[in-house]
């Protein structure tokens, strides 16, 4: 039998991902671009609900504030992403909120100063004051960071060996956002992961007038007919006497955000009152900024690759941090308790959908705008449970951590080198995370316990997150490491073309500014 050939048992490495139907700057049909803009601006509740249900309550606020809040982040998320892909990066993202944000909150929340009020709302108001007081402050880093140039320079230690471990646990390291919350109700949650996989996958080949319906909007299918499932199982008294967790968990009625929503509600700056200014609490906000700085940073060559553009160059890559920076500061000046990153499960979405149009994104925000104005109507999509949301991510997550991994095909995965850096850093950045998580849960502190609360907050926000410790991990190893001896290995001949704007002709069809700015902001 004759050996095989080199071509029949390797692939070859590509610059631009295959099998995508529209790419960045390919747009479908206005009204299938409106479709899929309406599934992503789904897609996008679930954090916009998930993280101020959890914040609220803990501040002394109650379900009017709740929704507020909710309203005020989907208006935030919407301006964010209009800016990102006008003229940030230019990739389809949605700009979503960070779970990241979540310990320098409480931490402010815990603050004995705030927890002594007695008032429940006053006390609900001073919180929200004080974490927009910080959150203001810290904006100043992505945005210095972004603007300068600085995060340019910084990426320029980056190569395709150390990426790979940071894309890899941006959506590996949301594991607990998954299976765990599908867990507190399988009765929606398992048929809505099977159905959202049969639909998008198995039965993706079906045409409607030559649109693949079920594979483009499988998201949007399946979620309507659990969630009518779920609403079937609420009205038959299916929960009645169930426990309160699994009640909040399944039934659609349960989060009263209908019946205390308004009809109309526009969000405006400063609405809850002037923020208040810490020092402490600002130094412990700034670790938020870098994790989420982080966090987008390996997301955007994620989304890169799934809307088929080349990976954003240092300058375009710089200046969407700026913008980024931006959008933390319209988070603190409107209050939506937390900061704004790449909303990775819409990132996922491009690959699921095989479109990565900008436009649809830019509809997305549309969406959000328009909704969170209109206050019923945003309630309503809004009380979908969470499992369903879950399960989606159980698939949309590990999308995006795959395509992280495939970063390996520009490097040697035959060096122990390689292997070393890959292996530890994707490791510890399961490793650290959990061990920080379990010691909080006993603890009720994080590990870094000093008498200085905002170095306490730095170090545990930054340790929280896998993608950091990935980040901090794998770039270090990778410089130093043998790193003159394995340029190749690293697979940097391949990266050197994409690290400059005029490296490759195609970063200027995929990032130039629009208006004619690049005219007055000429990329470097």
């Amino acid at each position: 039998m004759a050996a095989p050939k080199i071509e029949e048992i390797s692939h070859q490495p590509m610059d631009q991902l295959q099998g995508l139907e529209y790419c960045i700057d390919s747009d479908p049909s206005w009204v299938e671009s409106i479709a899929l803009g309406f599934q992503h601006y789904i897609l996008a509740l679930g954090t916009a609900v998930m993280i101020p249900s959890f914040l609220v309550p803990l501040m002394g606020g109650n379900d009017g504030d709740k929704v507020r809040v909710v309203q005020t982040l989907l208006f935030v998320e919407g301006i964010n992403t209009l800016l990102q892909t006008l003229f940030g990066t230019r990739l389809p993202t949605v700009m979503g909120g960070s779970y990241a944000f979540m310990v320098p909150i409480i931490s402010i929340i815990h603050d004995s100063k705030l927890s002594r009020i007695e008032d429940s709302h006053l006390r609900f108001l001073s919180t929200m004051r004080a974490v927009q007081g910080a959150m203001i402050v810290a904006s100043s880093i992505q945005i210095i960071l972004g603007f300068s140039q600085l995060w340019a320079i910084c990426s320029r230690f980056f190569s395709p060996l150390g990426m790979v471990p940071v894309i890899a646990l941006v959506g590996f390291g949301l594991f607990d956002r998954g299976f765990p919350v599908v867990g507190h109700c399988v009765e929606i949650g398992i048929p809505m992961l099977i159905l959202f996989i049969v639909l998008s996958q198995y039965l993706k080949n079906f045409k409607t007038r030559q649109l693949p319906i079920l594979e483009r909007f499988a998201l949007l299918i399946s979620a309507t007919v659990i969630w009518a499932y779920a609403h079937l199982l609420t009205a038959s008294g299916a929960y009645k006497h169930r426990p309160e967790l699994t009640q909040h968990s399944c039934r659609t009625d349960k989060a009263n955000l209908i019946s205390s929503a308004p009809w109309i509600k526009i969000p405006y700056p400063l609405e809850w009152g002037a923020p208040t200014f810490d020092a402490g609490h600002s130094f412990g906000m700034m670790a938020a900024v870098l994790v989420s700085l982080i966090e987008s940073t390996g997301a955007y060559k994620a989304a890169s690759r799934l809307a088929s553009a080349t990976p954003p160059p240092a300058h375009v890559l710089s200046r969407g941090v700026g913008w980024q920076g931006i959008g933390i500061l319209l988070s603190g000046l409107f209050g939506t308790l937390t900061g704004s990153t790449v909303s990775v499960e819409n990132v996922g979405l491009l690959g699921s959908t095989r479109v990565g149009s900008r436009r649809v994104i830019q509809i997305s925000a549309g969406f959000m705008i328009f909704f969170s104005m209109l206050g019923k109507f945003g309630a309503l999509f809004a009380s979908i449970p969470f499992p369903i949301f879950a399960a989606a991510y159980c698939v949309l997550f590990g999308l995006v951590a795959s395509v992280g991994l495939s970063f390996l095909q520009f490097t040697n995965m035959n060096s122990l080198r390689n292997l070393f850096i890959t292996g530890i850093a994707l490791f510890l950045g399961f490793s650290v995370p959990e061990y920080f998580r379990e010691y909080t849960s006993k603890a009720l502190h994080g590990p870094t316990h000093t008498r200085a609360g905002w170095f306490n907050d730095f170090l545990n926000t930054i340790f929280f997150s896998s993608p950091s410790v990935a980040l901090i991990v794998a770039v270090f190893l990778d410089n130093t490491l043998e790193y003159k001896d394995s340029t190749k290995d690293r697979g940097m001949p391949w990266w050197a073309n994409f690290r400059t704007f005029k490296g490759d002709t195609r970063n200027e069809e995929f990032y130039t500014l629009p208006f004619n700015l690049n005219h007055y902001f000429p990329p470097s």
